[in-house]
Order: structure tokens, then C-alpha cells, then sequence
């Protein structure tokens, strides 16, 4: 495997590196959060070992704009001396895989990043299939599901739902839109917020959380706010 090992506690890292490396593991490190975000967003890694307190970026900081702004769906175990629940809470509510708290076996460590990575190559989704939350789009059959609710749409609403999910979570303009529906010559009346209409009834009628969200004066977004 591939780890990223993110440890401002010099002797700890130094332990970490030789355990995993003698396991067969290679490895990268980084001293404080503000370069482990770096190496995490930048490259590929099977598994990241994350202390919470960190200089620089906190380890929870790195964590949450690891999976907000770099979409890494990564494996990360955060190492760290708090042992409270509502930490724990946190830590998973903010994308976290594994939490263990010091002091920690080096044995247990490598079993659990293991298990971890062997967990995530089993449910991995497939290229083909985009994915916001709980709604899924699968591109080679055109079907749309949400919490395994099967959806229903147009032509012009696959186009446009496909095009807001490769883009989330940012905004889609509506020109944007306009074109990947209809092409150069989108209709004079506004057919679109009829589409987007049709589109959220569609996804979030009967969902816990919206995901189609109406930007005022750009165009819209789906994503996840919860």
C-alpha cells in the first residue's frame, strides 16, 4: 500500500515509517497539517494516518477539505490523545474512516489500514456511475436511483441532471445549462426552470435533505448541504 503518514510528533512518525515500511508499505510524510493537505490532495495514496493536533491545519480541517474541496474518498485513521465521544463524533461526521487513540500498537495500526483499503476496493464504485450523496446515476443504463428509489426523467432532465452532477459541488450556470439541453439555440421562454422544476420534484420530493439548490442570479448546484 501506498500511505501518507501526517505526524508533527517526530519519534512517533520515525515508528510509524519503519513499522510500515518493513511490512512491505511505502510511504510519504509530512510534518504538520498545512503539507499533509498538499501531499493528500495532490496525490494518490491508498491510506492516510492523520494526528488531530496538528501545526499548521488542524488534523479535522485537513480531513474536511480533504473530502469537501479534493474529493479524495481516501481511507484516513486519525491518531490522537482525545478519547471523548462527541471527538468521535467529529471526526466521522467530517468524513473520518478510523479513530484510535494514543498511545497506540503499531501492529494494530497496519491490521486496521489493511482492512480499511481492502474494504474500499470492494465497494468501489464504478467509473460509469456519478454519484452526489445518496443519488446515483448510471451512465451506461441512463438509470437514476436515489436511496434506491428509482427516478423517472426526460431526455432534456438526464442532460441536465448529468451535467449538474459532474459539476458538483459547484454552480452550473444557466446558459450553461441552457446549452447541454437544447444546444446553440435554447427555447426563448424559460423552459429551463420548468425542467429544473420537474428535476427536483424528481430527486427530493421524498428525501430527507434536498440536493438541487437555486443560486440566485448564477444558475443552480447539486450537492449535499447536511
Amino acid at each position: 500500500m501506498s500511505i501518507l503518514i501526517v505526524e508533527d510528533n517526530a519519534q512517533l512518525a520515525a515508528n510509524l515509517y519503519d513499522y510500515l515500511e518493513a511490512c512491505g508499505h511505502s510511504l510519504d510524510a509530512a510534518p504538520d497539517g498545512l503539507s499533509g493537505l498538499h501531499l493528500a490532495s495532490s496525490r494518490d495514496y491508498d491510506a492516510i494516518v492523520l494526528d488531530w493536533n496538528l501545526p499548521r491545519l488542524d488534523g479535522l480541517t485537513v480531513l474536511r477539505r480533504l473530502r469537501r474541496e479534493a474529493k479524495k474518498r481516501v481511507p484516513v485513521i486519525m491518531l490522537t490523545a482525545r478519547d471523548q465521544l462527541g471527538d468521535k463524533i467529529d471526526g466521522f461526521d467530517s468524513g473520518l474512516d478510523d479513530f484510535l487513540v494514543k498511545p497506540v500498537a503499531l501492529p494494530e495500526i497496519e491490521v486496521r489500514l489493511r482492512s480499511l483499503v481492502s474494504r474500499l476496493k470492494q465497494s468501489a464504485v464504478p467509473d460509469d456511475i456519478l454519484v452526489v450523496g445518496d443519488l446515483q446515476y448510471h451512465m451506461g443504463t441512463m438509470e437514476i436511483r436515489r436511496a434506491g428509489r428509482k427516478i423517472a426523467l426526460t431526455r432534456i432532465g438526464h442532460r441536465l441532471l448529468e451535467l449538474l452532477m459532474r459539476e458538483s459541488p459547484n454552480v452550473v450556470t444557466r446558459p450553461r445549462l441552457e446549452r447541454a439541453a437544447w444546444g446553440d439555440h435554447p427555447p426563448g421562454n424559460d423552459l429551463l426552470r420548468s425542467h429544473m422544476h420537474v428535476i427536483r420534484r424528481a430527486i427530493d420530493s421524498d428525501a430527507e435533505r434536498p440536493l438541487l439548490h437555486t443560486v440566485p442570479g448564477a444558475g443552480y448546484r447539486l450537492c449535499d448541504l447536511g
